[in-house]
């Protein structure tokens, strides 16, 4: 696009953009329909919250998804989550840090491993503000950081995707990996909220 529309919403870009290849000929809206719907057919944060658990779990597993992300999705069955050209960094909460995952430059996020993304994470109040203000956009979503906790942003690219993983919740020692994923949300993958 040559500027034209860039003051659109993004999805009244894609519809634009969408329509334009219908009616050159490029591509007929069955086809984008079946493309979007093979793209979704997976994208869950039921994946992500496997991961999490297992790593809950598996002190092995927690550093091998720590040290390599691809390894720990292949070892699971989730490989093919990422595209090629993507890479999944994953990083821990701990007592001393929180983490928050965002994309200021568009709203770059591992779909299939999160489910499809909050409107939230694709708005520019959040890109913006929580690059400068952490603790008061995670206060807004209802999680006051303690003062002695550092909190860390990470900044998602085209090619580096971030997950974060939560701190285990207290007193859930008793629970197995299928009770744990149940406790794992979007929110806490993205480290706008504890678990």
């Amino acid at each position: 696009m040559s500027g034209e529309h860039t003051d659109l919403p993004v999805a009244a870009r894609v519809r634009r953009l969408e329509a334009r290849l219908v009616a050159a000929g490029l591509v007929t809206d069955e086809q984008l329909d079946a493309v979007l719907e093979q793209r979704l057919y997976r994208a869950t944060p039921f994946n992500g919250a496997r991961l999490v658990a297992r790593a809950w779990t598996d002190p092995d597993f927690r550093a091998l998804l720590l040290d390599n992300a691809e390894e720990a999705l292949e070892r699971t069955g989730l490989g093919g989550l990422l595209a090629p050209d993507e890479h999944l960094r994953v990083v821990e909460n701990t007592a001393g840090t929180h983490n928050v995952v965002v994309c200021t430059l568009c709203s770059c996020y591992p779909l299939l491993l999160l489910g499809p993304s909050p409107s939230w994470y694709r708005s520019d109040a959040y890109r913006a503000r929580v690059v400068r203000e952490p603790r008061a956009v995670l206060a807004e979503f209802g999680y006051r950081v303690p003062d002695e906790v550092a909190v860390r942003v990470w900044d998602a690219t085209a090619e580096a995707r971030y997950m974060v993983l939560p701190r285990r919740p207290a007193g859930t020692g008793h629970l197995d990996e299928e009770a744990l994923r149940g406790l794992v949300t979007r929110s806490g993958l993205i480290g706008t909220a504890p678990v």
